[in-house]
């Protein structure tokens, strides 16, 4: 008996994002030709446009599962922390920005596609795109909360997207391995170093 066809809809979506991805790991997302995907999984060209819109929701696609994965590994990052004082806080967001750099070095090219992506004009971002994005900066707000408990919770949200901001600069400059670049083997020590400088003129 044929499988009902959400549920073919589903295998096939899952099956082509499984594709993509591993393209994308091979290749980056410049590789991605939907003549090749659809072979991949064993469809017409034009049943690939039947399981998704067209490549920038896959890419999408792509991108939530890879941040399920950035999520999983900061939560078992964070979970192996103790969180009950200042000094708790501190170390785990040192911990987590660490973590962030061994994702980014360990998965480098799915890592980039999340900021490579650049969605037409006219496409909205899906809800469930955003809530992926949104839900990363809780592992830095819980430490940031108990660091900064006078903070309200959009100074804290803000205060969260900036200092992200900065770790990911020194990951996306030692990574790509520019001239001022920091050099692999010290980015650690300087990721650190910028967290705990942070922290400690936010606490003054």
């Amino acid at each position: 008996m044929n499988a009902p066809l959400s549920e073919r809809r589903h295998a096939q979506l899952s099956a082509l994002i499984d594709a993509a991805e591993r393209r994308i790991a091979e290749g980056g997302a410049a590789s991605l030709r939907a003549r090749d995907l659809a072979g991949d999984i064993g469809i017409a060209l034009g049943g690939l446009y039947n399981i998704v819109g067209d490549l920038d929701e896959l890419l999408l696609r792509v991108s939530s599962r890879t941040l399920g994965r950035l999520g999983e590994a900061l939560t078992a990052t964070s979970d192996a922390l103790p969180l009950e004082t200042k000094d708790d806080a501190v170390n785990r967001l040192v911990a987590i920005a660490h973590a962030y750099l061994h994702f980014a070095r360990d998965n480098l090219r799915l890592w980039r596609t999340l900021f490579e992506l650049h969605l037409a004009d006219d496409m909205v971002l899906p809800a469930w795109a955003a809530d992926d994005q949104l839900r990363l900066f809780r592992h830095v707000a819980a430490p940031l909360a108990l660091l900064l408990p006078d903070l309200d919770e959009t100074a804290q949200t803000l205060t969260a997207r900036t200092l992200f901001a900065a770790v990911h600069g020194i990951v996306t400059l030692g990574l790509e391995e520019r001239l001022v670049a920091v050099p692999l083997e010290a980015l650690e020590a300087q990721i650190e170093w910028l967290v705990r400088a942070t922290c400690r003129g936010l606490r003054e």
